[in-house]
């Protein structure tokens, strides 16, 4: 047996690991870049990381921002904003909170399309502003410059940024929570959970979905701070209560789950689209993420955002039918980070054209968000038509009360036709009885049908729909029909007088 008193081994270097790290994230910075970037001074790079994207995202949402009309979900919360409050709740119950934000911003501020909108763009410019410091914070602040700017670039964030709406809310509420969970991994206490636990329940109170982000940042406690699983798991249990206490009262009072719809290969064919706001974005962000992915812990951080959640609700609407495209706007904080450090990795005339590209591929889009449908619906257009062609006498029959709520939002009281129905919320198209007519005795001459989407007919209700109903469907026939963007509005005459 040979003896060895010690044996000495050499230290192996990055180069000799034989290991090559793609993006020299490993090799020390050149002295003159070093200088460089001490010269140019950190600080006030921090300070445009958040900035020039606030600034951006504000210029771009406030362009326009009154010119769409209030969509269906919108006018909900216009009248949740002005009615009374016996009548201002209904439908999703997950909702009731932001409808409570929005009752009181009107109080202040007034609930015309344009007051009803500026929260939302709040949101938005903040949310911008703080991507922009989270990704200096975990990578550069070169890097917050882009998330922030593109962000604020994307379509999607201008469109939501100018809804009345909750989810820009819940987008920076999630952003908000990730920033405040890095210091929770590394170190716990009880000051800064109780941070986080404070805004995981904002989170759930602005958009209940949104809570599905607690999975990924679950997945990022497991993978690498297990040790704080038990302390983070207790910060986020009231946020996910608080969501469960306003899905069972809603489910108590025979209220829905939050609307969406079943998965299929359709459904998931367009969400790109909805998320983004152009299809072509969502693959050009994904490519840029997968240059991230592997890269650094930060970027973990990130990839989990951006897809444990969309998995997860993909799993629930397996069951429920509850998948919702705009229900995942919040990862879109996530998506811009992952592209930005793609982008860091060029020169910055690489990362400035790349930027320039985003914009240009989503312009048309911007544009299209600012038009009078921009929204996906034209309420101001229906009620264009039922006010300048109505005359004194006429009655309208609603599809939903979203239809309601247009004419009596858009419509001067003077000029708005008499209500058939006497019902408040039930649907006169539905197969079950419903309510005989308002005064019978006095049958209009001309009748107006407004209802959401583009049915082609019948427009009048079915066999099951009352006397009442069956007595104007017995006479009416339509005259005229319009269909601007996103409703239907058909002018029914009675054909048994002999003028109309």
């Amino acid at each position: 047996m040979m003896d060895a008193d010690t044996m000495v081994l050499p230290r192996i270097g990055p180069a000799e690991a034989g290991v090559e790290d793609p993006w020299g994230e490993d090799r020390p910075a050149r002295p003159r870049r070093a200088a460089a970037r001490v010269t140019a001074g950190p600080a006030r790079w921090r300070i445009a990381a958040w900035l020039l994207p606030a600034l951006l995202t504000g210029g771009l949402g406030g362009a326009g921002l009154g010119t769409p009309g209030l969509r269906t979900e919108e006018l909900a919360t216009w009248r949740a904003a002005t009615s009374p409050w016996r009548d201002a709740w209904g439908g999703d119950p997950a909702l009731a909170p932001y409808y409570l934000l929005m009752r009181g911003w009107a109080a202040l501020f007034g609930a015309s399309d344009l007051a009803l909108r500026v929260p939302s763009l709040l949101a938005m410019i903040a949310a911008a502003a703080l991507v922009g410091a989270l990704a200096a914070r975990m990578f550069a602040p070169g890097t917050g410059v882009l998330a922030g700017a593109l962000l604020a670039v994307l379509p999607s964030s201008t469109r939501y940024a100018q809804e009345a709406q909750p989810y820009a809310a819940a987008l920076f509420a999630a952003v908000l929570a990730t920033w405040l969970l890095l210091p929770v991994l590394q170190r716990p206490t009880a000051r800064r959970l109780t941070a986080y636990a404070g805004v995981v329940l904002l989170l759930g109170l602005c958009q209940a979905g949104a809570v599905l982000l607690l999975a990924g940042h679950g997945w990022v406690v497991l993978a690498f701070r297990r040790r704080t699983a038990g302390r983070w798991l207790a910060a986020a249990t009231p946020g996910v209560l608080g969501v469960a206490a306003l899905l069972w009262s809603g489910a108590r009072d025979g209220g829905l789950p939050p609307p969406g719809v079943r998965v299929d290969p359709g459904v998931l064919a367009t969400t790109p689209r909805e998320v983004f706001g152009v299809a072509a974005l969502g693959a050009v962000l994904a490519v840029l993420a997968l240059f991230s992915l592997p890269l650094r812990y930060a970027a973990a951080i990130c990839t989990a955002w951006a897809l444990v959640p969309a998995l997860g609700l993909l799993l629930v609407a397996r069951v429920v039918p509850v998948w919702s495209p705009a229900g995942l706007l919040f990862t879109l904080p996530a998506w811009a980070v992952l592209a930005a450090v793609a982008l860091a990795r060029l020169r910055a005339r690489g990362a400035v054209v790349g930027l320039a590209v985003i914009a240009l591929v989503g312009a048309p889009a911007q544009v299209a968000a600012r038009g009078p449908d921009g929204h996906g619906q034209d309420p101001r257009r229906v009620a264009a038509i039922v006010g300048g062609l109505g005359r004194p006498g006429d009655g309208v029959l609603y599809g939903d009360a979203a239809a309601r709520t247009l004419v009596a939002r858009y419509v001067p009281a003077d000029r708005r036709p008499v209500d058939v129905f006497a019902a408040r919320s039930v649907d006169v198209f539905a197969t079950r009885p419903g309510p005989d007519c308002a005064g019978c005795g006095v049958v209009p001459r001309r009748l107006w049908l407004i209802q959401p989407g583009h049915p082609r007919g019948p427009w009048l209700p079915g066999e099951g729909a009352g006397a009442a109903a069956r007595a104007l469907r017995a006479g009416y026939r339509p005259a005229q029909v319009w269909r601007p963007a996103g409703f239907t509005v058909v002018l029914l005459t009675d054909q048994r007088r002999t003028s109309a």
